[in-house]
């Protein structure tokens, strides 16, 4: 006799004459249960549904942009980890028309109608250099394109081999050894260099990425919300989720110093803790105005707030910033 435990709650016996499928009352976890009870009863979750938003997460860019004024038609925005699509949903109904909308993810995941997206590592060089050949080049992207690149690894064969006489890499660190790999990998990337850009195609950076967690349990299960790696995964640990975010938020500001035009908007999202003040200090070197904001729609227990940064300054550079 052999038995086979089929997804789901359902256990199939086989023997050579019959088959026979047997129910499993296995209970929930009190945690899953606390959470269909508070999506049940959560205001924005039944709005997001009302509405057809893809999370609840739009309601929160819907505040900060009622009250900052960050949209207006056609701009061009950038929204770094965009799955499920709500903010690049609100992003697309407030530039319209003639606006352009670029999602980017590490997730597999289908644009809202009216958004590009690229499927790949933010923090990988040749995902950004992609990202920036979409932006200065109008007629190499059309509408509902989906583009999937390379996925990058987290972690190269080189930090592998030195995992055990280094310190763990910080995402920046990480991104700074990619970039060194890429060009030694794809040479012809220098093509696409930023240096041979002349101006500033983005009116607003998006980012609402924070810490990578690697998926645990679950392994069957193929959603967006229970992919394998992601950008916007918690692990439950206040100081790891905080470097984390911060380290995203420094990613995201590099590429908003890079891309974003003078007078430019920003909106991060990051998980309180120690480096806030670092953080907001070297926004203020980019940005004319910085606000702190947790919108109301942000769950109170969530530690989650946004750093929406107005008005990006004339001649912003690097050393200045991140000295």
């Amino acid at each position: 006799m052999r038995s086979c435990i089929l997804p789901g709650r359902y256990s199939a016996i086989i023997s050579r004459g019959f088959s026979q499928c047997v129910l499993l009352h296995s209970k929930k976890s009190s945690s899953s249960s606390r959470w269909i009870a508070r999506q049940k009863t959560d205001f924005y979750a039944r709005e997001a549904k009302i509405q057809q938003y893809k999370s609840r997460a739009a309601f929160k860019l819907i505040e900060i942009d009622k009250k900052y004024k960050l949209f207006s038609p056609g701009m061009t925005v950038v929204d770094l980890g965009f799955a499920p699509g709500s903010w690049s949903q609100v992003s697309v109904e407030r530039t319209q028309p003639q606006s352009k909308v670029i999602g980017v993810d590490l997730l597999p995941c289908a644009p809202p109608r009216g958004v590009n997206a690229i499927q790949g590592n933010f923090l990988s060089k040749r995902v950004q250099d992609r990202l920036k050949q979409l932006l200065y080049d109008p007629m190499d992207i059309g509408r509902n394109q989906v583009e999937e690149l390379a996925m990058e690894p987290m972690m190269s064969d080189n930090e592998k081999n030195d995992i055990t006489t280094e310190a763990p890499l910080s995402y920046i660190n990480k991104e700074r050894r990619e970039s060194a790999n890429d060009s030694t990998l794809h040479p012809t990337s220098s093509a696409t260099s930023t240096t041979e850009y002349r101006s500033f195609p983005v009116d607003i950076v998006l980012s609402d990425m924070c810490g990578f967690s690697p998926q645990e349990s679950g392994f069957w299960l193929r959603s967006v919300t229970d992919p394998h790696n992601r950008l916007a995964n918690t692990t439950g640990l206040a100081v790891k989720d905080h470097g984390a975010s911060v380290d995203l938020c420094d990613a995201a500001l590099m590429f908003a110093i890079d891309t974003l035009r003078p007078g430019g908007n920003f909106v991060c999202k990051f998980y309180t803790g120690k480096e806030d003040k670092n953080l907001e200090q070297r926004l203020k070197k980019v940005f004319k105005k910085v606000h702190r904001e947790k919108p109301d729609s942000s769950r109170d227990e969530s530690r989650e707030m946004f750093f929406i940064g107005i008005g990006k300054r004339e001649d912003v550079k690097f050393e200045h910033v991140f000295r």
